[in-house]
């Protein structure tokens, strides 16, 4: 009995949320506005708790195989300790940003087709975080792709349908360099089950490493794709864009995060990271992810559009993650997980509040936000202190994830990579801090250049779901400790 629980447990918070998204167009009683927003508050908040639920209350690896298409081949879900950290950050992101939703999309069309498939999406990236093995990771990892399409899609105007469209041929791109790579550890590997350390038969392995390498080398661009990484990112800023403000933060807080999680199960649950330290696809992955960094930080100080320079940011502050993995270090892995958790804090965070200086004045442009800080104080403080987290000023979030990344690039034996990374990435922090403080900064102190303020502050339902995330960026980095303990003792595991 007690076995039939567990799976029942695991089952609940992947398909619940699947289930009460699909049967919401046909609820009858859902006939105005306020009821359908309370039945999808209470549907991410019964889910939320259920999550969290799940993966307290649940064993230490406890599993369960919902389907076997062959012995080797199975669909089954398993809480280990890296499907938890996942899980926890979706959840409480998932849920903050949907209430911030409610206010939103009040004035948008087909408010309701957006939360349909915002709820679809929570249970698939649950299912894509409690995945036991490569098969079920890539199941959910391509219905993540056509689950979250509709959000991109949501305004139907021609820009969007373009960007729906190069947002689904970079996913596929990348998914299918990625199956190819998993034909490949099916027939090298032991297992398909993640296993801490890797799975690979040495024996079979023989004679065949370089060809190996390779496939693995194009798994990781492959779910580097999701994760906005150089050369398959150029989706990413331009779907932010046009989706709704609260779809572009969890793609970018959340979903690029999908990515990262896929190269973690990939390189230290499959491969092992011993297999290709010192090769040739580490100093390339060191490289690809460098560049990005880089890149991304100058594009973004070059964009005059406000969710665009966001975007920007994105692809380079996921690239900070990547380039923590690939120097195969346990103190950059500490970083690259912290700053999974920072970087969605943040970035959701930034998003929120670019939706709302949207909203209220219509601005996109940033030299056109001269005086926003009279007119929306409470949003612009949080953008200041979220832009403040993502620069890396102590003592806030993001200083104490680049400290573990710089700290482990120079620990890390991988020769003149080791200094060039902490360069680069203070390189990456200045041009940060040269895209977001300006806002602050005439925001705050237009001089002459504005002379009337009237408030245009956002509703409770959209300023209060900010204010929390900011909270969490800021009292995460202040209070660093217990989460850094955990992470240790979870990279103990597996490098």
């Amino acid at each position: 009995m007690e076995i039939v629980m567990s799976e029942v447990w695991l089952m609940l918070p992947v398909f619940l949320p699947v289930l009460l998204g699909l049967i919401f167009p046909f609820i009858k009683c859902l006939n105005n506005r306020q009821r359908r927003i309370g039945y999808i508050g209470t549907s991410l908040v019964l889910c939320g708790v259920l999550s969290l639920a799940v993966i307290c209350n649940l064993g230490q690896d406890a599993s369960f195989t919902l389907w076997s298409m062959t012995e080797e081949l199975t669909i089954t879900f398993r809480v280990d300790g890296m499907s938890k950290v996942f899980a926890v950050l979706t959840t409480f992101v998932w849920v903050t940003v949907g209430f911030y939703a409610f206010g939103y999309m009040k004035h948008e069309e087909e408010e309701e087709k957006f939360y349909r498939y915002y709820l679809i999406v929570y249970g698939v990236l649950l299912g894509l975080d409690f995945s036991a093995n490569l098969i079920s990771m890539y199941l959910f990892y391509e219905m993540m792709t056509l689950s979250s399409l509709p959000l991109v899609l949501h305004s139907r105007t021609k820009e969007a349908v373009m960007a729906g469209l190069k947002y689904l041929f970079y996913s596929i791109a990348g998914a299918f360099l990625s199956l190819l790579a998993i034909f490949f550890f099916y027939q090298y590997g032991t297992t398909m089950e993640f296993t801490a350390g890797g799975v690979l038969d040495m024996a079979k392995v023989a004679g065949n490493e370089q060809v190996l390498l390779l496939v693995i080398f194009l798994a990781i661009v492959g779910f580097g794709c999701k994760a906005g990484m150089f050369p398959l990112h150029a989706w990413l800023p331009t779907a932010h864009p046009v989706a709704p403000s609260p779809a572009s933060a969890v793609l970018s807080g959340i979903i690029t995060k999908a990515g990262v999680l896929a190269i973690i199960r990939v390189v230290f649950y499959i491969v092992g990271a011993d297999f290709i330290r010192g090769t040739w696809v580490q100093y390339a992955w060191i490289g690809l992810s460098l560049f990005t960094v880089f890149m991304g930080s100058m594009l973004a100080y070059l964009e005059p559009l406000l969710k665009k320079r966001l975007a920007y940011s994105s692809v380079s502050q996921v690239s900070y993650v990547l380039f923590g993995l690939s120097v195969l270090h346990p103190v950059g892995a500490l970083g690259a997980l912290l700053h999974v958790v920072f970087h969605s804090l943040i970035k959701n965070t930034l998003f929120l509040t670019a939706g709302s200086i949207i909203e209220q004045t219509g601005c996109k442009r940033v030299d056109e936000l001269t005086g926003i800080g009279k007119k929306m104080p409470g949003t612009i403080w949080c953008l200041t202190l979220a832009g403040l987290a993502l620069v890396g000023v102590p003592p806030l979030s993001g200083f104490v994830s680049k400290w573990y990344l710089a700290s482990g690039a120079l620990q890390a034996e991988i020769g003149f990579l080791g200094w060039l990374g902490p360069v680069v990435l203070l390189i990456s922090a200045l041009l940060t801090a040269g895209y977001l403080f300006p806002i602050t900064m005439r925001g705050f102190l237009p001089g002459n250049s504005e002379v009337r303020y009237e408030r245009c502050e956002v509703p409770k339902i959209m300023l209060v779901p900010t204010i929390l995330l900011t909270l969490g960026a800021v009292l995460l980095g202040i209070f660093a400790s217990p989460l850094t303990e955990a992470l240790n003792k979870l990279i103990e595991t597996f490098l």
